[in-house]
């Protein structure tokens, strides 16, 4: 049986579900990895006839996305996807996922083996609030976007955009759109959008056979 995660709900899940379901095209094929209950999976399949599959370890939410008649597959992200096809996906999708794996960079090299496109959310630790309390308390941040304390976190990893700019440059995929979140909107362009967002949505694609 595949081990159960330290599981911390996210507070702007809704937020973030609404977001990403702009960017997803009507009858696409959709994989979610790290999926959570999957309720953007079955929102996509109702609301956009989406063909839908997910992937979760966590036992509950796994069992939970059953239930919404969402066909899953458990598995670690810590391996390799090596029992999904080549180009099976037209989107693939990591919402707060990618920074709670232990290679990110590997994983989403292999994503753009199996889908032509990712939808990547991640939190922003560049984030005004989280510089703040660092600088002034000398401490691990606690903040409404990242509710954790450091010994609760499911956060591996900690990265601003500054930051996945440079992880995207390593891979073998490109950034079509960097779309930070400040409050609710994800915006194209944003003054000191680096100290602004609390999270930010990256739509990547493989590049075009040169």
């Amino acid at each position: 049986m595949c081990a159960k995660r330290i599981y911390m709900p996210d507070p702007r899940s809704a937020l973030t579900n609404e977001i990403l379901m702009r960017h997803i095209d009507a009858e696409s094929r959709v994989i979610d990895l790290g999926c959570g209950d999957g309720l953007l999976l079955e929102r996509l399949r109702d609301e956009h006839q989406c063909q839908v599959t997910g992937i979760e370890r966590d036992t509950d939410l796994f069992l939970a996305a059953i239930e919404r008649g969402v066909p899953m597959l458990q598995v670690d992200l810590n391996a390799e996807l090596t029992d999904l096809p080549d180009r099976a996906f037209d989107f693939a999708v990591l919402s707060q996922t990618l920074q709670q794996v232990s290679r990110p960079l590997d994983l989403l090299n292999e994503i753009f083996r199996i889908a032509e496109k990712a939808l990547v959310v991640v939190p922003n630790f560049g984030h005004w609030r989280i510089r703040l309390q660092v600088l002034l308390q000398g401490r691990a941040p606690v903040t409404d976007s990242l509710p954790y304390q450091w010994y609760e976190s499911p956060n591996v990893h900690f990265l601003s955009m500054l930051d996945f700019r440079e992880l995207a440059a390593s891979g073998n995929f490109k950034i079509v759109k960097e779309l930070p979140i400040i409050g609710s909107s994800a915006v194209d362009r944003a003054l000191l959008a680096n100290a602004r967002a609390h999270s930010v949505l990256y739509v990547l694609e493989r590049p075009s056979p040169s």
